[in-house]
């Protein structure tokens, strides 16, 4: 989903020419960035996909078939929304413009092979997917007549630790509520620009900028507030009806793509193998590239999916747990194969080698592998005059469900310190903040930005790893809620239930007040 930013260009020069104390401030952020997104991170989400996919026993494997039946099963609630809903929120967060410049980046810096790790982190990030989903649900709360849930409110009851829990959720509102939305509004920008021209240039106390942009923030700001104002069940229906439009159209593109080429396909996918484990570009590039690109798309262990998984109304947790591994399928599996395969079939990509040398070279010099320019070129090879302006709208779905995403995640976790920190007006001024970030970005360029979104990103995902695999330690309850579901299921029961207090699951108060079985614990605390 999320790409740190490479750029060069003579724009950038000229910040840093006339902006001096920028040039310091960016060495900062891409300093931390070094330490933050070294491969330590990278194998550890890799690492934790593994640990929890043995722990499960596959489930991603095992129980795909019920994964299916589960995503369309569940009904809403005047508190929840349905499990379709949920994945849908979700995947507009997973599904960004990751999958369209993300898989470019992975192949262009380390080759073809960098798409077998993608889909390597898929496969084992589905596990942790499940994980930390289930958590969310095991530990949600009913807040104002909405469920509210994710690592915050897990890591605050099953760990104990409520400062821990503080930094997450401050991490996780300045990361995307303030940082990431302009990143992506500003894709959204570029890609209009291009596809449409850039219009006239008006003078503004922010210099010259362009009409098209100017309109485009302005719609894309309007759009945003009718829906950000409505509550989550209003991103919910807004999402359920985009993502997966957007998602098959973007499938279909491909498969008419793949299909009118549809002899080379063998040969794309030996390759695929091929260099996955002989790559051109090195080992060490095909694995970062791969694995680094796909956890930016799936987000698998950086905290985000829980957010939505908490909010769906469900029978037993495991059942969130489950749809939301399904999601990561649809992110990597799906999606950014579709991207991978028109870019290999048609031949659209340059592998970079060091320096300036290209190990492959099919497109000019000046071609940015990380950018939509390798899926725009692939489309327009095969069908003229479409590639350009349908990668626009792709990316304009794909930024602006992205930024719901942001914003819904951002929101939970606000709600979450207002829990203990009464703050009037914070829920506000969020929504203000979200919509000016989104405006500035789509009408300027925001390198800053992209570096500081980098460290957020970053950190969410060191806390929140670290923070499932520490509860996995003190207590095991995604593991014990999956032996439960499995155990109803292998019953042929109609309808699930979970009582936490009785798999010895502490502090769950949401299940264990539907299930009528309130622990010891929260007893004497009511009667004290």
């Amino acid at each position: 989903m999320y790409n740190p930013p490479h750029n060069n260009s003579n724009t950038q020069r000229l910040a840093e020419r006339w902006n001096p104390g920028g040039i310091y401030m960016q060495a900062f952020v891409d300093f931390m960035n070094g330490i933050i997104w070294s491969p330590a991170l990278i194998y550890l989400c890799l690492g934790a996909g593994l640990f929890y996919s043995i722990l499960t026993r596959f489930v991603q494997v095992r129980m795909f078939g019920e994964m299916w039946r589960l995503l369309f099963s569940g009904k809403s609630s005047e508190s929840g929304i349905s499990s379709f809903q949920a994945l849908a929120v979700s995947l507009s967060g997973r599904v960004g413009t990751g999958n369209i410049a993300g898989v470019a980046a992975a192949i262009g810096f380390g080759g073809p092979g960098a798409v077998f790790w993608m889909w390597v982190v898929a496969f084992l990030g589905a596990a942790t997917a499940y994980s930390e989903s289930t958590l969310a649900q095991i530990y949600k709360e009913e807040d104002e007549g909405q469920y509210r849930g994710g690592p915050a409110y897990y890591f605050e009851k099953a760990l104990g630790q409520k400062w821990y829990a503080w930094l997450f959720a401050i991490a996780t509102i300045i990361a995307c509520g303030l940082m990431l939305p302009g990143v992506q509004s500003n894709s959204i920008g570029n890609a209009v620009a291009t596809a449409f021209g850039t219009g006239t240039m008006i003078e503004t106390g922010m210099g010259d900028l362009s009409s098209a942009k100017i309109m485009t923030g302005t719609v894309v700001v309007l759009i945003l507030g009718f829906i950000i104002f409505g509550g989550v069940k209003r991103i919910a229906k807004f999402t359920e009806v985009v993502v997966p439009f957007m998602a098959l159209a973007y499938i279909i593109i491909a498969c008419v793509i793949i299909a009118l080429n549809l002899e080379q396909l063998p040969g794309i996918i030996a390759m695929i193998f091929e260099d996955a484990f002989t790559p051109m570009a090195g080992m060490g590039a095909a694995i970062g590239w791969g694995v680094k690109r796909g956890v930016y798309s799936n987000e698998a262990g950086q905290g985000t999916g829980p957010h939505a998984a908490a909010a769906a109304e469900v029978e037993h947790p495991a059942q969130q747990g489950l749809v939301q591994a399904f999601s990561v399928y649809i992110d990597t599996l799906f999606v950014c194969s579709a991207t991978a395969f028109m870019i290999l079939i048609t031949g659209a990509y340059n592998v970079h080698g060091a320096g300036d040398a290209f190990l492959v070279q099919n497109l000019a010099a000046d071609a940015a592998a990380n950018s939509p320019m390798f899926t725009q070129t692939a489309i327009e090879s095969v069908l003229p005059g479409v590639g350009n302006p349908f990668v626009a709208f792709a990316l304009f779905f794909f930024s602006f469900t992205t930024i719901l995403a942001y914003y819904y995640i951002a929101e939970t976790n606000v709600a979450y310190i207002q829990r203990t920190l009464k703050i009037p007006g914070l829920m506000m001024a969020l929504k203000i903040a979200i919509m000016a970030s989104t405006f500035y970005g789509a009408i300027k360029t925001a390198n800053l930005a992209w570096g500081l979104g980098d460290v957020g990103v970053g950190l969410m995902a060191w806390l929140n790893i670290v923070g499932i695999l520490m509860i996995f330690f003190m207590a095991k309850p995604a593991i014990k809620a999956l032996k439960d579901y499995e155990a109803q299921r292998k019953a042929g029961v109609k309808h699930y239930t979970f009582d936490p207090v009785k798999l010895g699951i502490k502090n769950a108060h949401f299940w264990e007040k539907r299930s009528g079985n309130v622990s010891a614990d929260k007893k004497e605390k009511e009667t004290a």
